[in-house]
């Protein structure tokens, strides 16, 4: 090869690892550009629910989860209906946000959750009448509803003949 073919031969596998691996002129002048591994979305009540049931189907004894007020509500509505063993608000040593630690429920060995459905989503909220709330999978499930009371359960809601928004089904 002549001394011209290699020099085309390397720029062209250059351009190749460069479109493969991004420019790396723009990861230098835009390091926050790169998306870290692990990153969740902003809805964090989406994030919960989704780490709940994968880590109930896998087996995993408890998940720690960033806090916010409705995460805490929701979950403890999880944890008096018996889904979820304890919850527990806690701040690591050397971070400044506080953090949520749940313990998930088992029935020898068998997870208490199988499904989880996030019904009032970011994009669509859905409200119902307290007429409208009915129960979930016969009774075997739970509806979790945010009313002007707080968060409770669809029961719990019914009964004071609050109607609201509803978050997410489990069962």
């Amino acid at each position: 090869m002549k001394s011209a073919e290699v020099r085309v031969v390397i720029s062209e596998d250059l351009r190749f690892v460069e479109d493969v691996s991004g420019s790396w002129l723009t990861k230098e002048s835009f390091p926050e550009s790169e998306r870290q591994a692990g990153n969740m979305s902003v809805d964090h009540l989406s994030n919960m629910l989704s780490s709940i049931k994968n880590a109930s189907l896998s087996g995993k004894p408890f998940i720690e989860i960033p806090y916010t007020k409705e995460c805490e509500e929701v979950a403890k509505n999880l944890e008096s209906a018996g889904f979820l063993e304890k919850v527990k608000v806690f701040k690591p040593e050397g971070v400044s946000h506080k953090m949520l630690h749940l313990d998930l429920g088992y029935n020898n060995g068998v997870p208490l959750i199988r499904e989880v459905k996030r019904v009032s989503k970011p994009g669509k909220r859905v409200y119902k009448g307290y007429n409208d709330l009915g129960q979930t999978l016969g009774g075997f499930g739970v509806t979790v509803v945010s009313t002007s009371r707080g968060v409770m359960n669809s029961v719990e809601a019914r009964k004071k003949k609050l109607g609201g928004e509803v978050i997410c089904q489990i069962y």
